[in-house]
């Protein structure tokens, strides 16, 4: 007799009158909004404006709810294209399937674009976004407990997860792989906003670890998993791609460090030109909860190394001499 696990919902669907209410597409809204809500307070932190990760997220969202369901489907194929099935089933995204290496993949593609149009620097964005995608993909994971999906082997632990019976699944209890890569993800993100902060990592390289941090966890996860999946060499395919991902994620972190040392001084140039510098405002009040206010006060020390501490002589001197203050701040933001 069970003595305790986490019950699974008796259904994954809540009609409202005409409309269903699907608890896996609910998740993924939920993650999406948390991404781009912690994303935007990121930005803003760093110098950028007010509502340009949203705008971005525009482009990058449905690229990458495109790339992920490509991916399920070629990687699953049997699925929907064998003998039996109903090839239309590919196109029933609220069944669940998304792969979170094609959604990122091409998801990128869209953020490039939406970067591009903006002219700002997609690992600026990137870096900025890579802990709210790690809470986004928290809260999407509960899209499986919905569809009592991508559970793990049998247990009899007290936080068992408890399946019912159904098309390709046996009732029982089961390793609840869908919390324990939730709570992985949490955990990357903190890991990201901390490395964030102490390290001051940019061009891309906030990104990259959490890629790398994700890839991780996903491989000792992806082994306890029971659905079906292909293997090569007797290894499941995501295992593959995480460790190679895991492999490229790293090497980018290294050279990046060695080629573009530091972080970027300007992520937005509009936010730092429009209205006398607001955006740059921006970022100095939002960096002391992220960081950036510790750069930006490097960023003026460095700018100004001949005043020699004294901060009265410079300001005396700035008031002396405007147009060649004007001239250097000019000089600084181009």
């Amino acid at each position: 007799m069970d003595l305790a696990y986490i019950p699974s919902p008796s259904t994954g669907v809540i009609d409202l009158g005409p409309i269903p209410l699907r608890g896996y597409a609910f998740c993924i809204i939920i993650g999406v909004f948390v991404a781009v809500w912690f994303g935007n307070k990121r930005w803003i932190a760093r110098g950028g404006r007010a509502g340009t990760v949203a705008d971005i997220a525009v482009w990058a969202v449905p690229f990458g709810l495109v790339g992920g369901r490509l991916y399920h489907v070629i990687t699953d194929y049997q699925l929907y294209f064998s003998d039996g099935e109903n090839w239309v089933d590919a196109f029933k995204i609220w069944q669940g399937g998304l792969g979170i290496w094609g959604a990122i993949a091409l998801g990128a593609v869209g953020a490039w674009i939406g970067c591009r149009r903006r002219g700002i620097p997609l690992p600026a964005w990137a870096d900025a976004l890579a802990p709210g995608i790690a809470l986004a993909q928290a809260c999407g994971r509960w899209g499986n407990w919905f569809n009592q999906e991508l559970y793990g082997k049998p247990t009899d632990v007290p936080w068992a997860l408890k399946i019912s019976e159904g098309p390709n699944r046996v009732a029982g209890t089961y390793h609840p792989t869908f919390l324990y890569e939730s709570l992985w993800c949490i955990g990357v993100a903190l890991l990201v906003i901390w490395a964030d902060r102490r390290f001051r990592l940019g061009h891309g390289r906030a990104f990259a670890l959490y890629v790398a941090a994700y890839c991780a966890g996903r491989g000792w996860i992806e082994y306890m998993r029971v659905d079906e999946a292909h293997h090569i060499l007797g290894v499941r395919l995501n295992v593959w791609t995480a460790g190679i991902v895991f492999v490229l994620a790293v090497a980018y972190i290294v050279i990046s460090a060695k080629v573009r040392p530091g972080r970027e001084e300007i992520v937005e140039p509009d936010a730092v030109d429009a209205e006398g510098g607001e955006g740059a405002q921006g970022g100095d009040v939002a960096g002391d909860a992220d960081g950036a206010g510790d750069a930006d006060r490097d960023a003026v020390s460095d700018a100004a190394p001949d005043t020699d501490g004294d901060t009265g002589h410079a300001e005396n001197s700035a008031a002396e001499a405007p147009e060649k203050n004007g001239t250097a701040e000019a000089a600084k933001n181009g």
